[in-house]
């Protein structure tokens, strides 16, 4: 099937949908790229997000740039639920097609504070979806799961719930009658909620000093588009069991402040690493370079169990682990980076730089 018309009538379930990345894909869904789905029912436990992202898409007075259907109200849904809540998320499930699990607790001090909380949200929400699936007649083709890069040899208890996450999804292929689990994994979104950049572009603004955990600290950027790239791929060409990782630059996080300040530089104040924090984060693990392949310009990690991974040797794509401490990016090229992420940043940093 053209990638085109890949989502053509079918119904889909995004867990996590007031999320960044939940809304961004949503976004992208509803342009048609993909065909044109049936229903697209986004699903989370935030009734405020939820109003907001209604009014966003169907309080339009008619159809946009982004949004091709009239006013979205023949496709876009929402229902509100928590994916701990077993019965909720199988009433959810009903009737899809396709699901994106995007929902998690992904802030890595709230994590370290309330773990037993990120386990129930990443480790169980997920084990529901894999539960709902086996002991029921639904008809779901494919679950794609959204992943961190703090997954890969995790130290923090948000990569290590979200690495059990991926082994969940990815064992759910052993027993599966007629779904696929796959997996994403990718470093920081630029501009996300929560992430460094809107953090330094507020100091910025308001003249304050830029903070800064260590000197030292490095991170992957990609924009949303980018992770929402990646998600579609893993949909479209992902096999079971299989989890797929993007190709993407990687800076010094004291660079990208220098990016966005601009011929006015100002003080960087270094507070020290918060609680599980990495300096340093890895995508591909040296352990997995052995069953990492290219695929369409991105790697991919065959499964770990070998009974998925079929027969044959794969090609490996890497001879060592592919982490954000390397080939890091100048901070003429950052600024290039940066601007990708939207024209609200993008003007900041031409105004930055007059």
């Amino acid at each position: 099937m053209a990638k085109t018309k890949y989502l053509d009538n079918k119904s889909i379930l995004v867990t996590g949908g007031t999320g960044s990345l939940g809304q961004a894909l949503v976004r992208r869904i509803l342009t048609g790229e993909y065909g044109k789905p049936s229903k697209v029912t986004v699903y989370s436990r935030d009734e405020a997000k939820q109003h907001f992202m209604r009014l966003d898409y169907l309080q339009n007075a008619a159809a946009t740039d982004e949004v091709i259907y009239h006013n979205s109200r023949d496709v876009l849904d929402f229902t509100i639920g928590d994916v701990r809540d077993y019965p909720a998320l199988l009433a959810a499930l009903r009737g899809a097609d396709i699901v994106f699990h995007a929902a998690a607790l992904k802030q890595v001090p709230s994590c370290e504070y309330f773990p037993f909380e990120a386990v129930l949200t990443n480790i169980h929400g997920a084990q529901n979806i894999v539960r709902a699936i086996r002991e029921n007649p639904l008809d779901v083709e494919k679950v794609v799961g959204i992943s961190t890069d703090k997954a890969c040899k995790p130290i923090n208890v948000m990569g290590m719930t979200k690495a059990i996450q991926e082994r969940v999804l990815i064992e759910a292929n052993r027993q599966s009658r007629n779904t696929a689990f796959n997996c994403v994994r990718y470093g920081n979104v630029i501009a996300s909620r929560g992430s460094i950049v809107p953090l330094f572009v507020d100091q910025i603004r308001n003249g304050r000093p830029v903070t800064v955990t260590l000197a030292e600290m490095t991170r992957f950027l990609l924009t949303l588009e980018k992770a929402v790239d990646t998600v579609m791929e893993a949909l479209m060409e992902g096999k079971p069991g299989e989890t797929y990782v993007p190709r993407v630059e990687s800076a010094k996080i004291t660079d990208v402040a220098k990016a966005l300040m601009g011929a006015e530089q100002r003080e960087i104040v270094y507070t020290g690493i918060r609680p599980g924090e990495k300096i340093h984060e890895i995508m591909v693990s040296e352990e997995e370079c052995f069953r990492t392949v290219a695929r369409n310009g991105y790697y991919v990690i065959l499964p770990v169990l070998p009974e998925l991974r079929g027969e044959g040797e794969a090609e490996m794509a890497l001879d060592a682990e592919y982490s954000s401490q390397d080939d890091n990016i100048s901070v003429e090229k950052l600024r290039e980076v940066l601007s990708e992420a939207g024209e609200e940043i993008r003007r900041f940093i031409d105004d930055s730089n007059q």
